[in-house]
């Protein structure tokens, strides 16, 4: 082992410059904010990192954005090296508690197994990321309450395994659970499985939840004459997915409610996969399933094949929905009796699509109605015999027109493109009142990685396997439909004229950017949220760069463990800045940053803007805000 005197006088005299050159680099850029104090910072953290490299890279004086630099890692300098080494060591799972915390990620809980059990009546209040492993089985009566259960919670992660299994007459009540949550995962497996009678009630069940995940699993499996009601489920929810496999399978004389189950819901999609497949006399009753949802889609795989005598309804199945797609895929099929009948299916508010195939194939005496169906509907392998179809594409197509017209014959707005959400240029001048749509971040809260760690870790499908073992990511996992989702958006080609690069570090960030715009830039964001989803009015206003037709580059967030966005150039813009005051007092409440796109031609016939404003691609400019959180780069005036 060397000893300190063994060491080469010039190695050390080297040493010593590097480290004071070092030192005095980091505290001349890692002061607070303007006219701040330098003194007792220290200049080897993320952050310090983060401000030398923008006085390094961006090309001005401007004042650097604090909004952008407090995105940085909260890592310190000895966090950074532990867990950049642990990378290197392909080691980070084994601390990825620690690492998500100090790092400020999203990241779901590890929930271990528990063998606890009760023999008595259980109220849980309050409560978030439990397992419930094997509770209540083979209870005698009683009933266990879950309310206001992991409300209100950033991240709601539970386990109910073989809950109420082999039980007699147990009651389980959820009411209120999840509610509000953000990104909520709940998995029910084996639950109720070979119980006799008793109810399972579900009421607002994780309704307004930004990305609910649910997983039922060989639920109610060969029980008997146990009802299950899930009211409320979901409703008000953003982009989740529900998954119901062997759900009542093999079952006798059970009975499922499904009402306002996902409505006014946004992008969730339910797959029910084996429901009720061999069960004998299953009564199940979907109302106002989907209802009001934004691009609902839902998918039936062998539901209620080979059973007898089952009973379905689907009364306002997806009514007023804005598009979405429905697929039933050998529902009824070699059934004994069964009975289905569809009355207001599908009639969206927008033309979605529907698919059946082999449906009611090789049943017994089947009986099937469809009533005031919508349009877009293809009918394949089907029962040739038991089927009727009243007002099918009769009044179908003149039903989603009179569902899109207001009582005057005018174009009703549609619900799903919010008040405020996009305009018109001409809205932003002075003294114009105008709504202002939720420009609040619905997004976890995180952080940026130091560029040393982020460089070390998988972002490619090809490498997705390695990424989920790193945030202990299991199979159909809400973390892993994250993971998979965003990087394939990232990996999707840019569309014309389109360049695109997904950045988990400020550093990449600062690199695109400059790379489509050149040094001389500057970052805006939206000052506040306040205004948000009310009436504002324009005070005065500012044109970037004269005003003159540009491009810019915007950053929009991913839902991913570190903070991640998507940034793509945007060609042919005008950017604003405009003070936003209250209509009544006048006072200023906000600064907003506006985007207005000049050229449209390549958006879709479908976009929200055109539903809102009317009009079509290349017809006319739109204009939207700046989210919190969102941002945009432009070259400096």
């Amino acid at each position: 082992m060397h000893k300190p005197e063994d060491a080469s006088p010039i190695f050390l005299l080297f040493s010593f410059l590097y480290l004071i050159s070092y030192f005095n680099v980091g505290l001349a850029g890692t002061g607070e904010k303007s006219g701040g104090s330098s003194a007792g910072v220290n200049p080897f953290t993320p952050k310090a990192y983060l401000v030398r490299y923008w006085k390094k890279q961006i090309g001005n004086d401007l004042p650097k954005p604090e909004f952008f630099l407090e995105k940085a890692s909260p890592l310190d300098a000895v966090q950074s090296a532990s867990f950049s080494k642990l990378a290197d060591q392909n080691g980070l799972s084994t601390q990825l508690p620690s690492f998500c915390s100090a790092a400020n990620l999203l990241c779901f809980p590890d929930l271990s197994p528990s063998p606890e059990k009760h023999s008595e009546d259980v109220n849980f209040a309050t409560y978030s990321n439990q397992n419930f492993t094997n509770y209540g089985t083979r209870r005698s009566s009683g009933v266990d309450s879950f309310k206001n259960y992991t409300d209100g919670d950033n991240i709601g992660v539970d386990s109910f395994r073989r809950y109420s299994r082999d039980s007699l007459g147990h009651d389980d009540s959820f009411t209120g659970y999840a509610r509000d949550a953000n990104v909520a995962d709940q998995t029910f497996s084996t639950y109720g499985t070979k119980a006799l009678g008793a109810n399972g009630d579900f009421s607002h069940y994780q309704d307004g939840t930004n990305n609910p995940n649910l997983k039922f699993t060989s639920y109610s499996d060969d029980a008997s004459g146990r009802e299950q009601t899930f009211t409320s489920y979901t409703g008000e929810a953003n982009a989740g997915d529900e998954s119901f496999a062997s759900y009542g399978k093999a079952a006798n004389g059970v009975e499922n409610e499904f009402n306002n189950y996902g409505k006014d819901s946004n992008v969730v999609g339910s797959t029910f996969s084996n429901y009720g497949q061999k069960s004998n006399a299953e009564n199940d009753t979907f109302t106002s399933y989907g209802t009001d949802g934004n691009v609902p889609e839902n998918v039936f795989k062998n539901y209620a094949a080979d059973a007898n005598a089952a009973s379905e309804n689907f009364a306002n199945y997806r009514e007023q929905s804005n598009v979405g797609d429905d697929s039933f895929e050998s529902y009824g099929k070699g059934s004994n009796g069964p009975e289905v009948h569809f009355a207001n299916y599908g009639r969206s508010f927008n033309e979605g699509s529907d698919k059946f195939t082999g449906y009611g194939k090789g049943a017994v005496d089947p009986a099937v109605d469809f009533k005031i169906y919508g349009v877009n509907t293809t009918f394949k392998d089907y029962a040739k015999e038991g089927v009727t179809f009243s007002k099918y594409n009769q009044t179908a197509l003149n039903d989603q027109v009179s569902l899109m017209e207001d009582k005057t014959g005018g174009k009703k707005a549609n619900k799903w493109v919010e008040p405020g959400k996009f305009f018109r240029e001409k809205m932003l001048k002075s003294g114009t009142v105008m709504p202002m749509p939720d420009i609040r971040d619905k997004m976890p809260k995180r952080s940026f990685l130091p560029r040393v760690i982020l460089s070390k870790l998988p972002f490619s499908t090809s490498k997705l396997d390695e990424l989920k073992k790193i945030f202990h990511a299991g199979e159909d996992s809400s973390m892993a439909g994250m993971l998979a989702n965003s990087i394939r958006e990232c990996e999707r080609a840019p569309s014309r004229d389109e360049t695109k690069r997904c950045v988990g570090s400020a550093e990449d960030m600062i690199d695109f950017a400059t790379s489509v715009l050149g040094r001389n830039v500057v970052v805006r964001t939206t000052e506040n949220t306040q205004g948000s989803k009310g009436n504002v009015m324009v005070g005065s206003v500012k044109k970037i760069n004269g005003g003159r037709v540009t491009k810019s580059v915007s950053c929009h967030q991913s839902l991913f463990p570190y903070l991640l966005y998507y940034c793509h150039s945007v060609p042919k813009v005008r950017v604003y800045e405009a003070d936003l005051l209250d209509p009544n007092t006048k006072a200023k409440m906000n600064h907003g940053v506006a985007i207005c796109h000049v050229d449209t031609s390549s958006w879709s016939a479908g976009h929200g803007a055109f539903a809102a404003l009317g009009s079509g691609p290349g017809k006319i400019e739109v204009c939207h805000w700046i989210f919190e959180n969102d941002m945009t780069w432009a070259i400096a005036d």
